[in-house]
């Protein structure tokens, strides 16, 4: 029997003319084959920033993932990203929690074989915005103002609070995906990007919490931190249980092992690499 799904697509009609496409078909073609500053070129998908109409957006191209990886995720009991609207459904529904995220513009999917699905997702460019793993890179040589840090902290905190118990797990909550907005200083605005693995589960889930917590934790631990800010990112984000804590603290210490090791700084020199010569 023939597989003939609908596909999926949305976008502004400004866009769709300044695509220059007719059919949606047509525009949904030229959309997957936008090319500018690469951001994240990975097997399967790429990440680029465009320009439209005068204005700066970000781009999500899924090629497909190929059976390999669906297996691999299946044997490891995970749930396999296929493709661009798992992204799509968690920016609505953090955007829905109160959550600053990126704007939703574009998205669309086809295709039948998910290993094959066609699929991206158009944001908007936040603008002046610094990650907050890019603002914390010389804490340690240069402390921040203390009242600054704790109020960043406290944001952080709130932010994770928030989508674990609305049951969003982002499942990259490192801090490079946590921004500040730069042009609202000196009130503290974040915003969370980057939800192309994010799952959204009926109810919160202890487990994906912890990870959640733990790349976070893993992702700070070169900052210059110090026990107190710890306790008041605890204060702020969730009453649990010391076993939470002590699995955190074992996944973060096994996480970061692991991005300090030969073998992932060559696999991260590589994808650097490929970004610099595209």
């Amino acid at each position: 029997m023939k597989c003939t799904p609908k596909p999926i697509f949305e976008m502004p009609a400004a866009l769709r003319k300044a695509l220059g496409g007719g059919e949606k078909s047509d525009t949904f073609a030229k959309a997957m084959a936008l090319k500018g500053k690469a951001f994240r070129d990975v097997p399967g998908r790429k990440t680029s920033q465009v320009e439209l109409l005068g204005k700066s957006y970000f781009i999500k191209q899924h090629f497909g993932v190929g059976w390999g990886e669906i297996v691999k995720n299946i044997i490891s009991l995970k749930k396999p990203i296929l493709g661009a609207m798992t992204e799509v459904q968690a920016i609505k529904k953090v955007a829905s929690l109160g959550v600053a995220t990126t704007p939703l513009v574009a998205y669309g999917q086809r295709g039948c074989n998910p290993a094959n699905l066609q699929s991206f997702v158009m944001t908007e460019d936040l603008g002046d915005i610094t990650s907050l793993e890019d603002l914390c890179m010389d804490w340690k040589a240069n402390p921040p103002d203390a009242k600054f840090k704790r109020q960043l902290i406290i944001a952080a905190a709130k932010v994770a609070k928030t989508i674990h118990e609305a049951g969003v797990s982002h499942r990259d909550l490192y801090l490079c995906h946590l921004c500040l907005h730069n042009q609202k200083l000196p009130d503290i605005h974040l915003s969370l990007i980057d939800l192309h693995r994010t799952l959204i589960h009926t109810t919160p889930s202890p487990t994906a919490n912890m990870k959640d917590i733990a790349a976070l934790y893993f992702s700070s631990m070169d900052v210059g931190l110090n026990k107190r800010d710890y306790l008041r990112f605890k204060h702020y984000y969730q009453q649990q249980l010391p076993t939470f804590w002590q699995q955190v603290e074992t996944r973060a210490q096994a996480l970061y092992a692991k991005y300090n090791s030969h073998k992932f700084q060559i696999k991260l020199a590589t994808e650097r690499s490929k970004l610099t010569d595209s």
